[in-house]
């Protein structure tokens, strides 16, 4: 089927992506709209993972102050360029992350900045707690495995859901950020937060 420039347009505005990669996403897709979506989503993560490595020397920093003013935080997102860092959909998720950790005061921004000796002191109350429960070895050691995923989602900024899960279709911090990346054609990283709450 023929892909028309308006058929292009319409895809480019809903999902951000080149015309030529819309235009070659509609034609793999044979016009079919949200099979192109997929197509575009797969190759955005793709060359997402190919961007992650080059510096991110811009950014901007962010704020949110809840409406009590006794919760806030701050959070410094980076990017390549100066001209991403004034891009409105840029300045919103950095906007959209402060008021994520406002909400559910993490503490680290991935699970790989956890220590050795956290990890494995978790561990061993998780394993304390199941061996309490009489288990067996095979299923204690399934049992911490998962309440170990589960804890870092819990610490862990970017494997977080969005708090405001209707707005954000329940998708993660991480699943956000390598959206605007593959959106923006930029390496998008979150550098740091602080969380404040009063008397804390």
């Amino acid at each position: 089927m023929s892909v028309t420039a308006a058929d292009v347009k319409a895809l480019r505005d809903r999902t951000g992506a080149a015309m030529m990669d819309c235009k070659a996403a509609l034609s793999e897709s044979d016009g079919d709209v949200d099979r192109a979506i997929e197509i575009l989503r797969v190759k955005g993560q793709a060359s997402a993972a190919k961007r992650e490595g080059r510096g991110t020397d811009e950014g901007v920093v962010a704020s949110y102050i809840h409406a009590n003013d006794k919760v806030g935080a701050m959070v410094e997102v980076q990017c390549e360029t100066d001209f991403v860092a004034r891009n409105e959909d840029f300045k919103a998720f950095a906007y959209e992350v402060a008021l994520h950790v406002a909400a559910t005061a993490p503490q680290y921004v991935t699970t790989d900045e956890i220590s050795v000796e956290e990890r494995e002191a978790e561990k061993r109350v998780f394993e304390e707690k199941a061996r309490e429960e009489g288990k067996s070895d095979n299923v204690v050691e399934k049992i911490v495995e998962g309440q170990l995923a589960k804890w870092g989602k819990e610490v862990a900024l970017l494997d977080q859901a969005h708090v405001n899960a209707e707005k954000h279709d329940s998708k993660s911090i991480e699943e956000l950020r390598q959206e605007l990346a593959a959106k923006t054609g930029e390496n998008i990283r979150i550098a740091r937060f602080s969380y404040f709450r009063v008397g804390e």
